[in-house]
């Protein structure tokens, strides 16, 4: 059945309610209800019936399974390695001991150097630079607002303009798909490579999060956040030193954690990582990492037994509202799918473009489907073989085509309060959801409006 415009209803529904009600379950559960009511017939009985089935049908797609159970040992290990103290002996050893961040501008630059340097998956980007930069942040009065914008803006660029990883592994399969259909000629991944400068929004964000930093610009509600964490800020003692407290409890589980990672892809991939499975991958890094960290603390007594177990459940514990959005926020994404929202999105633009407007028109399109169905990957596999199609009938550049698709899956992915990402980062910085996505707002527009420009200049050009 084609749904039309019935199709943009739960999304549009989801968005406007979260931002408005800043109740971001409740948001989410509405427009579920609303679009199993679109594929019901209206028959609201049925509707209910087929929600909480679609919930439960979640759970028989591995990777949807292993995301979850990742994200829940995700806070066991987070809440460890705070307990252990390993978390309280990094800040020590930096701020005291080596004296090496000694403001807000150095604790932030520490997230962004973390985020740079961790690019093998987004999710595990976001989380370890939140919980290695907070308890710096909060120290020197930055808000974690502005923390979980750091996290965001350099988790999924990052990840995007690599080829080494699970988005590579993605990017290069779709493209692949095109070519292996006849739609476009050439080498997957070297088109793929040569569409990293292409990759705009990317490249925006992380300049400007940078900028963000150096010169503690904040614009709108950000100023707000920023001026009330400066009051609030936990003044640094010069004479206490917690020599009790050690950083290799912290630094050692997320060593493990993340040198894990390549090695999961590389074996799921059977020794191909392009081929690797990105949710495998980070749900046996976290195995890893809580099996080594279980033995690591008992060898070295950081934890009692009961104590590890006290901790590995709280850590549980703390994720379960996180996890209730996740599981709500990839159900939303499901039933954009079934209705078909990002298809009609996709399928307003065809037979009304300009050769010339096609990268931009497509940066565009990807950021609003990515916006309203909250899935930059989701958005990739939609408009990746629309978008080449269109490039290649119109003679186009490929290359700056699939930069495109790919700057407005991320672009939209940033805007959307219902994106997965987006609700992981404000996790790892422990900051509200909703305000997190009122402050990055600002600057994923700035970004935006760069790479639209840059888009329609190299589309005029070729």
């Amino acid at each position: 059945m084609d749904y039309n415009s019935l199709s943009l209803i739960p999304p549009l529904l989801a968005i406007i309610l979260a931002m408005l009600s800043k109740d971001v379950v409740l948001s989410l559960f509405t427009g579920l209800f609303a679009g199993h009511l679109v594929l019901n017939a209206f028959n609201p009985a049925n509707a209910f019936i087929s929600l909480f089935e679609a919930i439960i049908g979640l759970f028989s797609e591995a990777w949807i399974t292993r995301t979850l159970l990742f994200a829940l040992l995700v806070g066991a290990i987070i809440r460890l390695i705070v307990d252990s103290g390993g978390v309280a002996g990094f800040v020590d050893y930096l701020t005291q001991k080596k004296n090496l961040i000694r403001s807000k501008r150095g604790a932030l630059l520490l997230a962004y150097g973390t985020g740079l340097v961790i690019f093998i998956e987004s999710s595990i980007t976001s989380l370890v630079a939140g919980t290695v930069a907070r308890p710096l942040t909060d120290r020197f009065g930055t808000s974690r607002q502005k923390l979980a914008y750091v996290c965001d803006s350099t988790a999924a660029p990052v990840s995007s303009l690599l080829a080494f990883n699970g988005w590579g592994a993605l990017l290069i399969v779709l493209i692949t798909e095109q070519v292996n259909t006849g739609v476009i000629s050439g080498q997957p991944t070297a088109l793929f490579i040569r569409s990293i400068p292409y990759n705009f929004y990317a490249i925006a964000a992380l300049f400007i999060v940078l900028l963000v930093i150096l010169f503690d610009w904040n614009i709108g509600s950000m100023k707000n956040y920023e001026a009330l964490a400066s009051k609030q800020a936990t003044k640094l003692s010069t004479s206490t030193s917690h020599s009790h407290y050690n950083p290799w409890y912290m630094l050692l589980p997320l060593g493990i954690l993340i040198i894990t990672m390549p090695v999961a892809l590389y074996l799921s991939g059977d020794g191909n990582f392009l081929q690797g499975s990105g949710s495998t991958a980070v749900f046996y890094a976290v195995i890893t990492c809580l099996i080594f960290t279980f033995v690591y603390y008992m060898l070295t007594r950081a934890l009692s037994k009961q104590a590890f177990y006290n901790s590995f459940y709280q850590g549980i514990g703390d994720m379960i509202p996180i996890v209730l959005i996740l599981v709500l926020a990839l159900a939303i994404g499901k039933i954009t799918q079934q209705l078909g929202t990002g298809n009609y999105l996709a399928a307003l633009s065809q037979g009304i473009l300009s050769p010339a407007l096609i990268p931009a028109i497509t940066f565009l399109l990807a950021a609003l489907i990515a916006f309203a169905t909250g899935t930059s990957w989701g958005t990739f596999s939609i408009m990746m073989p629309i978008a080449i199609s269109m490039g290649a009938t119109m003679d186009g550049s490929i290359p700056l085509i699939i930069g495109a698709v790919v700057s407005g899956g991320i672009f939209g992915d940033h805007a959307s309060p219902i994106s997965d990402t987006t609700i992981i980062s404000s996790l790892a910085a422990q900051c509200d959801h909703i305000e997190h996505v009122i402050t990055q707002l600002p600057y994923a527009l700035l970004g935006a409006t760069i790479s639209l420009v840059l888009f329609i200049l190299f589309g005029l050009n070729r």
